[in-house]
């Protein structure tokens, strides 16, 4: 009886989700609303079957991840009225010489660089404003710029220990360290960003279509004339370089990535002398509500114990040694695609006892570990809801205020499926060719 139930419940939550997924593709709802809409459904049905509670409803909301976004929401507010970023955007324009293909690869090679020693999360909030700024000075639609920064901001993650929240959890969980990721991820993550910027510049090959020099907009072209603010520009920015360089050792210091960037906050508002509630005002609330939302939504997944289910079967499979490539390959897709429709942190999580489990009866896991790694990082950039770094973007596309720069969740699927299956295939190969390498 006890064993139905479980498997009612599984159900049960699997189609509230999916409603809520549907209802935020079509767009029949605002996404936020969908959310708020599912997250109601998916605690008061679970208190009815009893799988899901207020209290874990409350609990599964990411604290960390939604006070990080709303301090480096923060930082960047200040920074903007200083014309700092317009400076920037100025100089990366001019070394684009206004060709959008050339500044499509300069974004996306940098946003990865700095996703692999900052978590994705913090580089996009970082770029994804400047890269609007650029492309109003080329006059070219930023949908394209945004959606590849967020993919390859999720590929570049994937290569370091603290590039990605799920590979921290499994450097805690395995005891593999830094240098370990790097020998290990970065033959996967290479071939897979050659393999998704070459993708990008197909699919978007008509909106980066080469046009005149530079924007024929009313924008000032002299980037020593875009700062208004000299005295606040180098204090904000002193604050932001704090906050990054504790970004680079807030492991070792055993410091959550949202607490460091509060510290930024701190300093930036006692140099700078702003206004807090006018900061307020550029935090994007709709967007933190529906993060806070999609964790109680798939929060309610997890508790029906659907993940643990899913997890359970790999592992099965997994504990026959004369499998583990196979295992693992199985382990790697299956990530990538429920990293797709759930959090990844959630299913990183799920998969953690359960793979260290079979570590504790003998088995070589290894191989294991790298594959969740790998399938939750190139995983999240299916959809628009994906990442968190994709969300981002999105929301940054809507107050762009370019005709058509707005990203649809088909927009992003269009590009999203294609990028995961062949970034994932060619990783798959590597994993194959060079299985002994991960043992």
């Amino acid at each position: 009886m006890e064993h139905s139930l479980s498997i009612t419940n599984m159900w049960i939550s699997a189609g509230v989700l999916l409603a809520a997924y549907v209802l935020i593709f079509t767009e029949k709802l605002h996404r936020t609303t969908a959310a708020i809409l599912g997250a109601v459904s998916m605690t008061g049905i679970g208190m009815v079957f009893g799988f899901y509670s207020q209290e874990e409803a409350i609990a599964v909301v990411d604290g960390n991840t939604l006070l990080l976004l709303v301090a480096m929401m923060m930082l960047v507010t200040m920074l903007r009225p200083t014309g700092g970023l317009e400076y920037l955007g100025i100089k990366l324009a001019k070394m684009a010489g206004g060709d959008p293909r050339r500044l499509l690869v300069y974004l996306c090679l940098v946003t990865s660089l700095f996703s692999m020693v900052l978590d994705n999360v913090t580089t996009v909030l970082i770029f994804a404003p400047l890269t609007v700024l650029i492309t109003r000075i080329l006059n070219i639609n930023p949908a394209p710029f945004l959606i590849g920064e967020a993919m390859l901001s999720n590929i570049g993650g994937a290569a370091t220990l603290v590039g990605d929240p799920p590979n921290i959890m499994i450097g805690s969980a395995s005891g593999l360290d830094f240098m370990a990721f790097i020998v290990h991820m970065g033959p996967m993550v290479v071939p897979a960003w050659i393999v998704t910027i070459g993708l990008l510049l197909f699919l978007f090959r008509h909106q980066l279509a080469p046009g005149e020099a530079l924007g024929t907009g009313d924008i000032d072209l002299n980037e020593e004339r875009a700062i208004k603010d000299y005295p606040t520009l180098w204090r904000v920015t002193g604050a932001l370089v704090l906050t990054v360089a504790l970004f680079f050792v807030h492991h070792r210091l055993h410091l959550f990535p949202a607490y460091v960037a509060w510290i930024g906050v701190a300093v930036a508002l006692l140099v700078s002398t702003k206004d807090p509630e006018k900061l307020l005002a550029g935090v994007e609330w709709s967007v933190l509500l529906f993060f806070a939302a999609l964790f109680m939504i798939v929060g309610g997944v997890e508790s029906s114990g659907l993940l643990d289910l899913i997890g359970q079967q790999l592992a099965a499979f997994a504990a026959d040694p004369e499998q583990l490539l196979l295992s693992a390959l199985m382990v790697m897709w299956a990530a990538a695609i429920l990293s797709a429709i759930v959090d990844n942190i959630p299913f990183t999580i799920t998969m953690l006892p359960i793979i260290a489990g079979l570590e504790s009866q003998g088995a070589h896991v290894t191989p294991l570990w790298w594959a969740l790694a790998i399938g939750v990082g190139l995983g999240g950039n299916v959809t628009h809801i994906g990442a968190t770094a994709n969300i981002i973007c999105v929301a940054e596309s809507e107050r762009a205020q370019y005709p058509n720069s707005t990203i649809t969740p088909m927009q992003w699927l269009r590009v999203g499926m294609p990028v995961m299956l062949n970034s994932l295939t060619v990783v798959s190969i590597i994993f194959v060719v060079f299985f002994e390498w991960f043992l």
